[in-house]
């Protein structure tokens, strides 16, 4: 596609909204009408009038119940009973015949002598040697080729200082109060950020963490990392406390991510802009400013940068630079270094699917969470030796990361971010003329970078994952309800989008570093029930199967798609968040049903199987948060949940859940 010339620096120019993409690709006029059926498109526009006047329609909770068989021609390959969804409950379900035990909370030990929880009570060096809150992605290594004995891998993204202790008001990323937040407060939120790896084995049918293991780690917002690929070094990552540019402390809002076939966590930085202060709105802005208002910088949604220089953006201007990146980290050796990886970008990451491409080069496919934003892929320059662990060490700080440009006739191409390199048309945007210095500042300031090339805007990229059997890669769009009817696209097709949808990505030639793919969305998500929402769920799908914002995924060794929600809520779509398995291939494609749903106020995360498929391990975040129908606020003091220990002064705590099958056996199959 070409683009009419700009001036020098436009990109940088171009961020005066916090928090959001103002760049504006092909509308509906362009796109939609070569894409959708006509019958797709009447259901499009229907929904626009009616999601004007109701934001979230009450009328899905009232949706009549389906509860029809799935036919015979559309037989499942999920073999379980269905759980009943509930608009919420007190405490987890799970489909019959499965035990889902809790495995660890926020609080409980992680290294040795980590002392026990204490309710109520900030403790920044107790809780740098417990279990972190808000568990998020979830990762499982097998020890000695076990699929029974293992390392877990635990990312933890956020904290509710208003569940974790008394006397907070809730966090708010527009009028926070930060009046009763102690330097104390902020230190153990620090140290209850980052992640975990545990040991776990299981013994007579049941997990258990095991005990003073020598790989028990806790990693924090204070832990030391190392900077490496492209932007290690560069100008724009040097601070006072690091002229080098080479070295970190911690990591910041790590949602979901990956594990590598050689054994590496991949944890990925989201929300980072919350962290940091540093608001004038009567200063005019510089360039670089305005770059990290295209990040949302600063977003002051924590007291951090109340109690530590090196959140205040008017004091440590790059600081946001060294923040936004892949995390590797090696579980096996707790004292190795984790390192971020710039070659795969700055932005906010949502997942790290990946597979070994058939030349050997590795793989990773990533969402970048925000309205408007875009799907990225990295290839490496070199490729994955297997039988040599160690020979992979630096293999992510080579290769190329591009970003996806979906076309309205089912095909798309990846565009690659590389500085000073031409387009096919012959033009260079990524340059200096146009703000770009060298391939550090394009990694830095990724978004940017893809703004200039004219990638897709998406609605809310999420997780990502790759179906191991048939090659194909799946992702989450949550909900867009900013997007305009003059905005919408093939990939992205409704207005005011509430519910999200799925997208299947193809890789021409089964080739995950072709420049080209093919695509199809399968599945718009919502009611089909309510004509006006446009949801696409095969005929099969009962009133229990459908759901709304997917968000985390996972595709088990047998191919098979489950997806986590984050979202659904009583006044939204009649039921929790939960795990939805979903059919992909063959007669049932598009049909869904319900396995598990989480407590009230929780968040479904972290979906992840053992080798075997025997365990299904999940991650319950913020349970206890306040609904968007409470009358009154979910605090410490009077949570809406005491899950998982259900005693008296014991607030909600974010954990972990095995799954297993009664009796044994693989789950769902």
């Amino acid at each position: 596609m070409m683009r009419p010339a700009l001036p020098p620096a436009v990109a940088f120019e171009a961020a005066e909204n916090e928090g959001s993409n103002p760049t504006r690709q092909p509308t509906i006029g362009d796109l939609i009408a070569t894409r959708l059926s006509r019958r797709d498109l009447v259901k499009g526009l229907a929904a626009v009038s009616v999601a004007t006047e109701l934001i979230w329609p009450e009328a899905l909770a009232a949706a009549p119940a389906l509860d029809k068989p799935v036919p015979d021609n559309q037989a499942a390959s999920f073999d379980f009973v269905e759980l009943p969804v509930a608009p919420y409950s007190e405490t987890h379900r799970v489909a019959e015949g499965y035990d889902a035990d809790i495995l660890i909370r926020w609080g409980d030990a992680v290294l040795p002598d980590a002392p026990a929880f204490e309710p109520g009570k900030p403790d920044p060096a107790a809780q740098m040697k417990q279990f972190g809150y808000n568990n998020d992605f979830l990762g499982f290594i097998p020890l000695d080729g076990s699929a029974s004995h293992g390392l877990l891998v635990v990312n933890h993204e956020y904290t509710n200082g208003e569940l974790m202790l008394p006397g907070l008001a809730p966090r708010s990323d527009k009028n926070a109060d930060f009046s009763a937040v102690t330097r104390e407060i902020v230190d153990t939120e620090m140290m209850a950020h980052g992640g975990s790896v545990i040991e776990i084995r299981r013994e007579n049918g049941k997990w258990q963490v095991v005990p003073g293991s020598r790989y028990a780690r806790r990693i924090t917002a204070e832990t030391d990392m190392a900077i490496s690929g492209p932007a290690a070094g560069h100008d724009r990552m040097k601070t006072s406390a690091d002229p080098t540019g080479t070295r970190v402390k911690g990591m910041l809002n790590n949602c979901a991510g990956g594990v590598t076939p050689w054994g590496t966590w991949l944890t990925c930085e989201e929300n980072v802009n919350g962290y940091f202060w540093g608001k004038d709105p009567d200063a005019p802005m510089t360039r670089d400013e305005r770059a990290l208002a295209r990040y949302g910088i600063p977003g002051e949604w924590y007291a951090w940068g109340q109690h530590h220089d090196r959140f205040n953006v008017r004091r440590e201007p790059n600081e946001p630079n060294r923040f936004g990146w892949v995390v590797e980290i090696d579980p096996l050796d707790p004292a190795s270094t984790p390192v971020k990886r710039t070659a795969l970008g700055r932005f906010k990451h949502e997942g790290a699917g990946n597979i070994v491409n058939r030349d050997g080069r590795f793989v990773v496919y990533q969402g970048d969470d925000e309205r408007f934003d875009y799907v990225y892929r990295f290839v490496t320059e070199g490729k994955v030796d297997i039988a040599n662990r160690t020979a992979n060490r630096d293999l992510l700080d080579r290769g190329t990361l591009s970003v996806a440009r979906f076309h309205a006739d089912g095909t798309g191409e990846w565009l690659p971010l590389v500085h000073s390199q031409p387009n096919k048309d012959g033009q260079v945007w990524l340059s200096e003329a146009f703000g770009f210095k060298d391939q550090g500042d394009v990694l830095i300031h990724t978004r940017l970078a893809a703004d200039m090339l004219g990638a897709t805007r998406m609605d809310r990229p999420e997780d990502i994952d790759v179906n191991p059997k048939t090659g194909k890669v799946y992702v989450m769009l949550t909900n867009n309800a900013k997007r305009k009817a003059t905005e919408t696209d093939a990939a992205n097709p409704r207005a005011e989008n509430l519910f999200g949808h799925i997208i299947e990505i193809v890789p021409d030639g089964g080739d995950h570093a072709a420049p080209t793919f093919r695509w199809e969305i399968l599945l718009k998500c919502g009611s089909p029930e309510v004509a006006e929402v446009g949801a696409t769920f095969a005929a099969g799908t009962t009133a229990n199967g459908w759901f709304g914002m997917p968000d985390n995924c996972a595709v088990d060794a047998d191919g098979r798609l489950w997806v986590a929600t984050d979202g659904n809520q009583p006044k939204r779509t009649g039921r929790a968040d939960g795990i939805w398995a979903v059919e992909t291939e063959g007669a049932g494609r598009a049909t869904s049903r319900c396995f598990f749903q989480v407590p009230i106020g929780a968040e479904m995360c972290g979906p992840c199987f053992t080798p075997d498929l025997e365990t299904f391990f999940v991650a319950v975040q913020h349970p206890g948060e306040t609904l968007d129908d409470a009358e009154t606020a979910s605090t410490f003091e009077k949570p809406s949940t005491r899950w998982p220990d259900f005693k008296d002064g014991m607030p909600p705590r974010p954990a972990v859940v095995a799954i297993t099958r009664k009796g044994g056996g693989k789950i769902a199959g």
